[in-house]
């Protein structure tokens, strides 16, 4: 085994074991930011993944690693580095005033429903295969069993809040992360964040250099089609997105017009959500984008 391998085994001792979004451990709750000792040792490297029986299931149930095979080296686009990230900022801010009245009442509706916190966080991959801590709105109750993704229970909803199908339909769930864009971990539009144990999605995504940009609030493989998508599809996906950005600020800038009301009219249509288990061989490649399991912050 190449000394380059990350196992789930080492990473499972950097994090708390993976489960829903119901129990964040209010005793670990810390601010949206990773300690740089336990910062991805692949940060900034190139990755593939690599198959392996020998290893355990990961998050994308598939037996495997990730391997380093080299340095990354990425340059930004004027509109990526510069343009880009003001239309972040702007229309972050924006967002939180505009839709403050709506957050509020989706936290107390949360509160009211179910004790504990509203808001729970994520280790996810950020730009360059590094971590960050992503910001949601819990969905699901304390008591969701943990160590089964939202996809492989039997049945879902009996889990879900009273508010939490209608805000994950309607992509509520996901507004705090205009936090997470403000600080600059995140952009309005790019390719979803992947949980730091997807080693395939990954792996994948970096084949066609999606890992080089800011994981986004939305991407063009969630306009696509969100949880339906096999990840092999969603990667290529990303990858599409990427070479547009990278190509030039015009192709850059016109696909981040694309996805941006492609992605209003998907939510509006309320396409491609995934609830429960529809049969082994979607269980085994899913990517629940709106309602995965939480890894970091148990």
């Amino acid at each position: 085994m190449s000394e380059n391998a990350v196992k789930n085994d080492s990473a499972l001792a950097d994090t708390a074991a993976i489960g829903h979004d119901a129990a964040p451990d209010l005793k670990t709750e810390t601010k949206n930011k990773i300690d740089p000792a336990k910062q991805n040792p692949m940060y900034h490297k190139k990755v593939v993944f690599v198959e392996d029986e020998n290893d355990p299931v990961n998050a994308d149930a598939v037996r495997g690693h990730l391997e380093v095979v080299g340095e990354r080296e990425y340059s930004s686009t004027f509109y990526e580095k510069y343009i880009k990230r003001v239309i972040d900022v702007v229309l972050s801010v924006i967002g939180l005033i505009v839709f403050s009245p709506l957050l509020a009442v989706t936290a107390i509706a949360i509160k009211l429903d179910d004790p504990g916190p509203v808001i729970f966080r994520q280790k996810r991959i950020s730009q360059g295969n590094g971590y960050f801590e992503l910001m949601k709105f819990r969905s699901m109750r304390l008591d969701t069993p943990h160590n089964v993704p939202t996809h492989q229970l039997e049945n879902p909803d009996m889990y879900l809040l009273r508010i939490g199908k209608l805000i994950r339909k309607l992509s509520i769930d996901e507004l705090p992360q205009l936090l997470n864009i403000i600080k600059g971990s995140m952009s309005i539009v790019g390719p979803r964040p992947a949980l730091w144990n997807q080693e395939f999605l990954i792996g994948e995504r970096d084949r066609y250099g999606a890992n080089d940009v800011r994981p986004g609030l939305t991407g063009l493989a969630q306009m696509s089609g969100r949880d339906e998508l096999e990840i092999p599809v969603k990667a290529k996906l990303d990858g599409e997105y990427t070479a547009a950005l990278k190509k030039s600020s015009l192709s850059g800038f016109l696909m981040d017009v694309r996805v941006f009301f492609g992605s209003i009219l998907t939510v509006l249509k309320r396409d491609g959500v995934v609830e429960g288990r529809k049969d082994d061989a979607e269980d085994k490649t899913a990517e629940d984008e709106s309602h995965e399991f939480v890894g970091s912050r148990q």
